[in-house]
């Protein structure tokens, strides 16, 4: 466990140093839900109805610009080998460096979901559900993306062929996660709606770490 923490803890000291992928994804997410009020118009009704969909959307694509470079620059320089051989299961490998993926690029997204849901006329009771949600959903997203990650390493387009692996695999997220905040409201229930993306997270957790590990093994033979 301390090498899988050490692992982490030098992923996001990469990640902070050059920033590039992080600050990408949160300048896409920004710039794309700003259009929305441009393209759709000022009318407050619109924007506070589609308000949940477009941010949940956004934040979808927006995950997934530096899901390709998960495994990527450490297949390309042999760190992966090197990882992969070292006493420590790569299972653990791959939790550590989705979750440093998740802490700088996930967070910031729930960091900055809530501002723009001001921009769309959200009204405030969904602030709540909204984080809560995007807090359960973006994880999901990123252990989901860590197998398609694993699976296109040495491919050429690699990112369009990780699109078309991880999308549909998203979609129950985006379902459950929409139809969270919308709950909220409209006054219903939320809790089946998180307890369900819970699910989801816990299901990823137990699964997605052993077939992102199968699948690196696969390519480094």
């Amino acid at each position: 466990m301390r090498r899988a923490f050490d692992i982490m803890r030098r992923d996001l000291r990469l990640a902070l140093r050059q920033g590039v992928d992080s600050l990408m994804a949160v300048v896409f997410f920004v710039l794309a839900v700003v259009l929305f009020p441009l393209g759709v118009g000022p009318e407050a009704n619109i924007l506070a109805r589609i308000a949940a969909g477009v941010i949940w959307v956004v934040a979808l694509l927006a995950s997934m610009l530096s899901l390709e470079r998960l495994f990527q620059t450490d297949y390309e320089d042999g760190s992966l080998e090197l990882l992969a051989l070292a006493p420590v299961a790569l299972e653990l490998v791959v939790v550590a460096k989705v979750v440093a993926h998740w802490l700088t690029t996930g967070v910031p997204l729930i960091v900055a979901a809530p501002v723009l849901a001001v921009l769309l006329d959200m009204d405030a009771q969904g602030f709540a559900v909204l984080i809560a949600a995007l807090g359960l959903g973006t994880p999901t997203m990123s252990l989901i993306g860590s197998v398609g990650a694993a699976l296109i390493l040495g491919a050429r387009r690699g990112g369009v062929l990780l699109s078309l692996l991880v999308l549909p695999l998203f979609i129950p997220v985006l379902i459950f996660g929409v139809a969270a905040v919308d709950a909220a409201l409209g006054g219903f229930a939320v809790r089946p709606h998180l307890m369900i993306l819970g699910g989801l997270l816990i299901g990823a957790v137990a699964l997605c770490p052993w077939a992102a590990a199968a699948a690196l093994r696969q390519s480094l033979e």
